[in-house]
């Protein structure tokens, strides 16, 4: 198994969740110019096509042709906001978050009761650790739609950043009761129960996730954070060394001592700092 090197290698847990290595594919390249046809070689490329090689542009990683392509759909549609929703997610995975919420209130300026634009709304005023920001995106998201485990998820994240676990686990667990093999709830619930120090519950939680046939790295990982809290080091150092190198191992064991020697409040909010890098959801096209 490839080890990983380097700070980076902490893993943590917290909406974070779908970040998976994946295979290379080609990069779809359009000059966003030309897609007018105007040179009279070809006809025009629909709006549809624009958006369908913006999110494959975007899903590639080459990020500045996504915003080029999402940006002449824009051009094309301006009363459509889902470009403009295309553009925050991608801008958000590029860590632009500022540019991410012009985009986004754009959108919503546009549709205010858009879902995706609420959530992308939220998801970037929680990865500036603006939880009271996020309160309203998401308290019309959650009115509009209370049993999509994905809203819930993202008051869960938002009560976790407030201190508020008890609440951010109930929301977890009736995230859960609609989506029960969702991983990433399953994950913020256990990283939530180890900031309110019950480590035993997030072990059970994560265990048979982190040691599945289907396991990630980021499983495993988090996994080893909980341990770490708990101050398992045997375990912690056991989990960490499936994916680390020995050196990225020592780095995060001793984190986890750093994090230990905290007071709980000042604690939670190292980790949530730490895990703040909310990965956007993917935007209809």
């Amino acid at each position: 198994m490839r080890r990983l090197r380097g700070a980076a290698s902490l893993c943590l847990a917290l909406a974070v969740v779908g970040l998976v290595g994946c295979e290379n594919q080609p990069t779809l390249q359009l000059d966003p110019l030309s897609v007018n046809g105007r040179d009279g070689s070809a006809p025009p490329v629909s709006y549809e096509a624009v958006m369908r090689l913006a999110a494959a542009s975007r899903g590639n990683g080459d990020f500045g042709n996504a915003i080029s392509l999402y940006r002449h759909a824009a051009d094309m549609q301006s009363q459509d906001p889902t470009p403009l929703i295309g553009l925050g997610v991608t801008l958000l995975e590029m860590g632009k978050t500022d540019e991410a919420i012009v985009n986004f209130n754009a959108a919503l300026k546009l549709s205010p009761r858009e879902p995706h634009a609420l959530r992308g709304l939220a998801r970037a005023y929680l990865r500036t650790g603006r939880p009271d920001l996020a309160g309203s995106p998401l308290a019309v998201a959650l009115q509009d739609a209370p049993t999509d485990p994905k809203i819930l998820q993202l008051v869960g994240v938002a009560d976790d950043f407030l201190g508020q676990h008890v609440e951010a686990q109930g929301r977890y667990r009736e995230g859960l009761k609609y989506a029960p093999a969702d991983r990433s709830l399953q994950l913020d619930l256990a990283l939530s129960l180890a900031l309110s120090e019950k480590f035993d519950e997030a072990i059970a939680t994560l265990k048979p996730i982190a040691y599945g046939p289907a396991a990630t790295t980021q499983d495993r990982q988090t996994l080893a954070l909980v341990y770490g809290l708990k101050g398992d080091q045997t375990a912690a150092r056991e989990l960490a060394r499936m994916d680390l190198d020995p050196a990225s191992v020592d780095h995060n064991l001793a984190f986890y001592e750093s994090l230990r020697r905290l007071p709980a409040d000042a604690r939670s909010r190292a980790i949530l700092s730490a895990s703040a890098a909310v990965h956007p959801e993917t935007p209809r096209s």
